[in-house]
């Protein structure tokens, strides 16, 4: 025996946040046997629409459709990753161009991903909207902005008495912000703080080195040593005592020891009191053979 059970249509409409939510039963087609048809359809804009026909068999033309309507669109994204290609392509040039470790490709990369990250968020927040949830759309960036703290870290390292790479680790955290704003469709504010990083990292550097390099004194030290390892050692602990950054060593072995070519930064306000206990600690070396200077010279 076979029974035929018939439904009956309906249509029930939702409306909210622009969006429609529609569910529609429609009755058996033709003849015995035929299987219903389901339809849930979340309006224009939302890439889950669920389609059963037959045997589950998937409508492409629909699914191409959803990508076509999303919210943003496919034009709006390629603008936006475009917009932060080119913060990360600008900032990392410069980076690339003084030789620090994180350059072009690294910053275009953190952009990129920071600027995805946002763009993943918002169209989240428009499809689970629609259903009446209210997800956050700023998580996710939230986690960026934590994260690239890690990568940047990275690009710090300590060379004797100085650490290298802090302008560049910030650089990296400012270029991931500013492709979280490119991700979400902010692009005057994405390009106006490309600018203003430009600025920062290339007249501000040239500026620090104007004020503060032109009352750094500078002195020119030739050292001859009967113990090379002695005054080595010594040379270095006694500059960081007095405030002084050593740059530009060279040994060279001569018939009456070693003689130590090198150059002192003497900084702060007591430069002179620095350089002269730094000269007399040299000449009271058991090691030392002979020490001078050569004359003194400022940059401005």
């Amino acid at each position: 025996m076979i029974g035929v059970v018939m439904t009956t249509p309906y249509k029930k409409t939702i409306t909210g946040d622009s969006r429609i939510a529609r569910k529609t039963t429609l009755p058996k087609g033709e003849g015995i046997g035929s299987v219903n048809h389901t339809i849930i359809d979340r309006g224009p804009g939302s890439p889950h629409k669920t389609h059963q026909k037959g045997a589950g068999i998937m409508n492409w033309q629909e699914i191409w459709n959803d990508i076509l309507t999303m919210e943003p669109g496919m034009l709006e994204i390629a603008l936006r990753l475009a917009c932060a290609m080119l913060i990360g392509l600008v900032i990392g040039t410069e980076r690339e161009y003084t030789h620090r470790p994180a350059g072009m490709r690294t910053h275009i990369l953190v952009a990129l991903g920071a600027c995805a990250v946002s763009i993943t968020g918002e169209l989240l927040f428009n499809q689970y909207s629609a259903m009446g949830a209210l997800p956050d759309p700023a998580r996710l960036s939230a986690q960026v902005v934590t994260g690239v703290g890690f990568l940047g870290a990275g690009t710090i390292m300590r060379e004797g008495f100085s650490v290298k790479g802090l302008t560049t680790a910030a650089s990296l955290w400012a270029v991931a912000c500013l492709g979280i704003a490119a991700g979400f469709g902010y692009y005057a504010l994405a390009i106006f703080g490309m600018i203003f990083i430009l600025v920062t990292i290339t007249f501000f550097e040239w500026l620090q080195d104007k004020i503060i390099k032109s009352h750094t004194k500078q002195k020119n030290y030739i050292m001859v040593t009967k113990d090379i390892a002695k005054s080595l050692s010594l040379i270095y602990e006694t500059a960081r005592e007095e405030r002084g950054e050593l740059v530009d060593m060279e040994a060279v072995e001569t018939e009456t020891g070693h003689r130590l070519t090198f150059r002192v930064d003497f900084n702060g306000r007591h430069k002179k009191q620095h350089q002269q206990r730094f000269f007399n600690a040299l000449v009271r070396s058991a090691a030392t053979v002979s020490v001078e200077y050569q004359k003194e010279t400022v940059e401005v």
